[in-house]
């Protein structure tokens, strides 16, 4: 194996949920009477954390509102959190990476909580060695889940692989010195992910499996 360790992102990446959390954003906004961010502005902040997305989602909103605004929008996607599955073929992929002897971790922009909840509903835990999430150490595009990420499992930046959907995975793995691969089938443009000069973007899981298969 080229890489021992293949961090995946979450949402967009794993799980079917990009336009989900937009539509949550959108409606979290028109709730309160905010500006409602459109389409392109609302999924670039899917991967961030809470603090830098909803700067970029809501320009000018107070931090005194930022509350509100959370309330609003978990209330709208735990409505449809449970019926999210993974992409088709994802959980096949996993299981014969790990089987294949790879160390899988997720590094996302969800708080803790909501991560477990998800791996829960999807019934996906046990694929994973470790995680990290945006309450628990500086999101992306930071280095540093990637560094923690690597630091408990003893892996090196060699032989780790970041694998995700958006801009912010692919900064993230530059700027801790990781390879990266891009998916085009979540929240960003594929045209934006190439300008990173990601490995490969594949289009779906299942050429992203094969990809690995033959790379990783």
């Amino acid at each position: 194996m080229r890489y021992d360790l293949l961090v995946f992102d979450w949402d967009g990446t794993l799980i079917d949920s990009a336009e989900t959390i937009v539509a949550s954003i959108q409606a979290a906004c028109r709730d309160l009477g905010l500006p409602i961010p459109e389409q392109n502005r609302a999924s670039h902040v899917i991967g961030l954390g809470l603090h830098d997305a909803l700067a970029y989602a809501i320009p000018g909103l107070p931090a005194a509102d930022y509350g509100r605004v959370v309330e609003r929008y978990r209330y709208h996607f735990l409505t449809k959190d449970p019926d999210l599955e993974l992409f088709p073929g994802a959980r096949t992929m996993l299981g014969a990476l790990k089987d294949r002897g790879h160390l899988l971790a997720i590094a996302t922009g969800k708080s803790r909580a909501g991560l477990l909840r998800a791996l829960d509903n999807t019934g996906s835990q046990a694929f994973f060695s470790a995680l990290r999430c945006a309450d628990q150490c500086a999101s992306k595009p930071a280095p540093d889940m990637l560094f923690e990420l690597m630091d408990e499992l003893g892996v090196d930046r060699a032989s780790t692989l970041m694998i995700g959907d958006t801009v912010h995975d692919l900064q993230m793995a530059a700027n801790a010195g990781v390879g990266a691969v891009a998916v085009s089938h979540g929240a960003h443009a594929k045209r934006d992910l190439l300008a990173f000069k990601p490995l490969a973007c594949p289009g779906n899981i299942d050429e992203l499996g094969q990809w690995l298969e033959q790379n990783a």
